[in-house]
């Protein structure tokens, strides 16, 4: 089916008590992965773009690999793309056929974060994509931005509420104590506050940082508001460690496409994991329902 727009989808994953998993696609094979896993529950997924893959591939190379997955899948499928700051590669995205657009501009001061975002709001109403954007500052390193701990800031409620207000996002990202990478020490989710952002805002919350936190604190997020969960890491690790276990049971092996389906079966298994973990199975056909009646 054609690629869906994000912000129905993660209205009906809120109300319906579920979160759609969101990975970082690697290549095709990833993507491919993402898509198999997601029909083998009959779930929603979300394939999520780094600027810097973009920059590696292309916009028009990444797009036929989702949409040809996505065309011959009976799941809805969101592309989104994932922290940006470049106004330009926002536009290309959703000009190019990305159903979802994330401006981060959470390192300014909420004034300009917010002025930033607008801009973006302009760009996805002109397109008729989905929208996420960021307020707080997330601990760890997403691609080639870093916030140390000591820079993070969990988001204010009351400026989570003015912010949302004034935007209509489909995804609202928020600092509530995770981080992305792997975790150093237990991580501390608030999820007090998570309630209070969700009972500010009523938008559905992106989680960022879901590589290594626990399966309760997955479903206490969840259940709070939590209505996407951010995967990376788990994936790049996957992604790497299934070639390196292959090469080291079959070192002799050299037929490439053996080595590249190994890698393809180790990413979907992971995938089907959270996916079900968050509560996604059977919600594919439960979402496209509720798109059908409302037509």
């Amino acid at each position: 089916m054609p690629l869906v727009n994000m912000k129905p989808l993660l209205r009906h994953a809120m109300d319906n008590g579920y979160a759609v998993a969101a990975f970082n696609l690697v290549d095709y094979n990833s993507t491919k992965a993402m898509v198999k896993a997601a029909e083998g529950l009959n779930a929603p997924v979300i394939c999520q773009t780094s600027s810097k893959t973009i920059d590696y591939y292309s916009h028009e190379e990444i797009v036929s690999w989702v949409r040809t997955c996505a065309e011959n899948s009976p799941v809805p499928v969101v592309l989104h793309l994932d922290h940006c700051k470049n106004l330009d590669m926002i536009e290309k995205c959703a000009a190019s056929g990305w159903t979802s657009i994330m401006i981060d501009a959470s390192e300014f001061p909420f004034d300009e974060n917010l002025a930033m975002s607008k801009q973006v709001r302009d760009i996805a109403e002109r397109y008729n994509v989905g929208m996420e954007a960021e307020l707080g500052q997330i601990m760890g390193v997403e691609d080639d931005m870093v916030v140390d701990e000591a820079d993070s800031v969990l988001t204010d409620p009351a400026d989570a509420k003015t912010f949302c207000d004034a935007l209509d996002l489909s995804a609202f990202a928020c600092a509530v104590g995770t981080a992305h990478g792997y975790y150093k020490g237990d991580p501390v989710v608030d999820f007090d506050r998570i309630e209070a952002i969700n009972k500010a805002t009523r938008t559905p919350m992106a989680l960022h940082g879901g590589t290594g936190l626990s399966d309760e604190t997955f479903a206490k997020a969840i259940a709070r508001g939590a209505a996407k969960v951010n995967i990376s890491t788990n994936l790049k690790h996957v992604f790497i460690e299934s070639v390196d276990e292959y090469r080291k049971a079959k070192p002799n092996d050299y037929e490439p496409l053996r080595v590249i389906d190994a890698q393809y079966q180790a990413c979907k298994e992971l995938f089907a994991t959270f996916i079900e973990k968050f509560g996604g199975k059977d919600q594919g056909a439960a979402f496209l329902a509720t798109q059908r009646e409302n037509a």
